[in-house]
């Protein structure tokens, strides 16, 4: 499974249309087995996005999109702003960090989000 990817969709207009409600300039998205981006994917943001795959993955895709969205509204208690709720998702934690690391998502350990704090 790690070495699995997700299917692509470059100049895609569903980050542009998600970034009128997101507390974020919304680039490109994971959802289930596909990335939408807003222009072409660069290496990083391939990455980071397939961070977010495998991510999904290990956990059903269900349980990640619930559990993003339990930690999003925890940091927006804590935080009192969207933007920073949203760098401190574990998850993104996690991409962020990794997303220039060559070969990450071959050593990457299943559930590694989790050592993330929000």
């Amino acid at each position: 499974m790690k070495k699995w990817k997700p299917i692509t969709f470059e100049n895609n207009k569903i980050p542009v249309w998600l970034s009128k409600i997101a507390p974020i300039e919304i680039n490109a998205i994971s959802f289930a087995c596909f990335v939408f981006c807003r222009g072409k994917l660069s290496d990083t943001t391939r990455q980071h996005e397939t961070t977010h795959f495998q991510q999904q993955l290990e956990l059903l895709f269900v349980f990640q999109w619930i559990l993003y969205g339990l930690f999003y509204l925890y940091g927006l208690l804590k935080y009192r702003n969207g933007e920073k709720a949203y760098y401190q998702i574990p998850f993104e934690q996690e991409a962020y960090d990794h997303q220039d690391t060559p070969n990450y998502l071959l050593k990457r350990k299943r559930y590694s989000w989790w050592k993330y704090k929000v």
